[in-house]
């Protein structure tokens, strides 16, 4: 059978006048207009309307049965009938030929909710303008939305407000309660201090049953009117009305620290949780809800520094949102080569010979200008950026130690100081990082020495043991810094493989007006020559204490008395200017 195609078919042109269909194709006139209203699946109705009286005309049962059956609840349908004669009565007023609109009424298991359409019916002689009312039931898709935006408002945890949901409650509760006069409101922002820990050690089950627990506490300490949301993973905020200022605020607080006092139990083991609190105050109704929660929430991060409740004071939001620029730029620095190290020279104070050099980050940004490192470290530490920070500075440096022995023809007899953060020595494998340092640039162990402050040391004692001893593997020195600040004693002293004590610049700068802080001073050389360790002075200002600190037989020393910390280039250029030795 050969195929065709449906392009090879004829086709013949259509005729512009309709067929006629037979008699049973036309509408049979005897069909009434209640016939024609039954048969809809929707409430629908035909009525009149003269001297602003609605008359129904024809309407079916389904209409009937919604709008003009009287049942136990004959209030609710008091209120819908009245809405319902408004809205139709606007729409005849008004000359359009359509309208639709949604009508609610209470029934008897909750609301119930109609969308209805009116029109026009063409006029005959003989009688009243007619309308078209039809009403569809949308009970179910309404419980529905109801449903999702109660979902997205809510946490699915512990049922309470998330942040979006807070706000809106916020909003609500500001718009239609009565204020008394000079009334205010304020934000409590409740951080669970320990909360990853326990998802650490436990398990992710455990932490949530300890944030419904902790939401129940919550809850219980609420007045009536105040609203509590979680509004982060380990996060929860109360809204409360304050009609006797900060004094109202403390006795909430005072409430909420009750109520977590007891240890909860979770599995076998019961848990005390710590939290940090920070409170953010309106200063009146027209207050952005908004603004409020982020200042609580600024206040919050101070309280888990200080360990204290925090109130929230002007300017503390301006640092957050700094220290929030500093983080973002910072992550563009370290990917962008932004950043520099500075080399401030540490000089042997009874020669002057320059031994070597301590590596100091520089960051000079395009939008924040200088930032100072105690500025930038502190969000690095904060943020997780320590890391990433940390390694560049420590291959920089060994960078550089490659980059002058290459300039001068052989290895130069300085070496390079690179401080390492508490935190980087937690979270980094900070031996592999030296080690890759050191091969990448091809310079001996000896030369890159690892300076760490007691709290690293303290922090975990243990696992800073086997860090020291790994970096002794490379032949690297090592270098208590900032000592005397700390709570570091002599039996961990003795039994750390520590090569150098760094004398903090707050003993050393005024120990020649201050009779106590040289006595320090002179302790902690006489404590590092029993031990066989070598000392270094920080904050060296002037010849004077350059002169007393090498007569009390102190090693080495640094400070703007000899040099400031200099670019790579100047600083190399300083060594070879003083290679021949100079007295101090």
């Amino acid at each position: 059978m050969e195929s065709t195609s449906v392009r090879n078919l004829p086709v013949k042109q259509a005729s512009g006048t309709p067929l006629p269909g037979g008699d049973d194709a036309h509408p049979v006139p005897g069909i009434s207009v209640p016939d024609w209203l039954s048969a809809l699946p929707q409430l629908a109705a035909i009525f009149s309307c003269e001297n602003n009286e609605i008359t129904l005309v024809h309407g079916n049962a389904r209409f009937a049965a919604a709008f003009q059956a009287q049942s136990e609840r004959a209030d609710a349908a008091a209120k819908m009938a009245a809405a319902w004669r408004d809205r139709v009565m606007g729409f005849i007023r008004s000359g359009r030929d359509s309208d639709s609109f949604e009508l609610r009424r209470d029934g008897k298991l909750g609301p119930e909710y109609f969308m209805c359409t009116i029109g026009r019916l063409p006029a005959a002689q003989g009688r009243p303008e007619q309308y078209l009312f039809t009403a569809t039931d949308r009970t179910g898709e309404r419980t529905i939305e109801k449903n999702l935006r109660r979902e997205l408002l809510s946490d699915g945890l512990t049922a309470l407000p998330n942040r979006t949901g807070f706000g809106e409650e916020i909003d609500d509760r500001l718009a239609n309660s009565a204020w008394p006069d000079k009334a205010q409101f304020g934000i409590i922002a409740i951080d669970l201090s320990r909360f990853s820990r326990v998802n650490e050690s436990l398990g992710p089950m455990a932490g949530d049953e300890l944030l419904i627990t902790v939401a129940k506490r919550l809850k219980s300490s609420l007045r009536q009117g105040d609203v509590l949301a979680r509004i982060g993973g380990n996060d929860f905020a109360i809204f409360a009305r304050l009609n006797n200022g900060l004094s109202d605020a403390l006795h909430i607080v005072q409430r909420i620290k009750e109520a977590l006092s007891s240890p909860i139990r979770l599995s076998d083991l019961q848990i005390r949780v710590d939290c940090a609190i920070g409170c953010a105050l309106s200063l009146n109704l027209d207050d952005d809800p908004d603004d409020v929660v982020r200042k609580a929430q600024a206040a919050v991060k101070i309280a888990k520094r200080s360990g204290k409740v925090e109130i929230y004071r002007n300017g503390v939001l301006k640092e957050a949102q700094r220290r929030f620029s500093i983080e973002s730029r910072l992550r563009d620095a370290l990917a962008q080569g932004g950043l520099t190290l500075a080399y401030q020279p540490l000089i042997h104070l009874q020669t002057g010979e320059i031994t070597g050099f301590e590596a100091l980050a520089r960051w000079n940004d395009e939008e924040l200008g200088h930032v100072p490192p105690v500025e930038f470290i502190a969000v690095a530490e904060e943020s997780g950026l320590i890391t990433p920070l940390g390694r560049w500075a420590a291959y920089e440096a060994a960078q550089a130690l490659s980059r002058w022995d290459a300039k001068f023809g052989q290895p130069l007899p300085v070496g390079v100081n690179v401080n390492l953060s508490p935190i980087q020595m937690a979270r980094d494998d900070v031996a592999s990082m030296f080690e890759e340092a050191l091969r990448y640039s091809g310079i001996g162990g000896h030369r890159l020495t690892a300076e760490l402050t007691e709290s690293a040391i303290i922090a975990d004692p243990d696992k800073a043991r086997k860090l020291l001893v790994a970096l002794k593997g490379l032949q690297m020195p090592i270098a208590m810094d900032d000592f005397g600040t700390g709570f570091s004693n002599l039996a961990s002293l003795h039994s750390l493989p520590i090569d150098i004590l760094k004398i903090d610049r707050s003993f050393v700068s005024t120990m020649l007006e201050d009779h106590d802080k040289a006595v320090i001073v002179r302790t902690i050389l006489s404590l590092a020559e029993s031990l066989n360790l070598r000392v270094t002075a920080e904050g060296i200002e002037t010849q004077a204490l350059a002169l007393a600190l090498q007569q009390m037989g102190c090693w080495q020393g640094q400070g703007y008395h000899f040099a400031k910390p200099m670019p790579e280039a100047e600083a190399f250029d300083y060594w070879r200017a003083r290679w021949n030795f100079e007295t101090i």
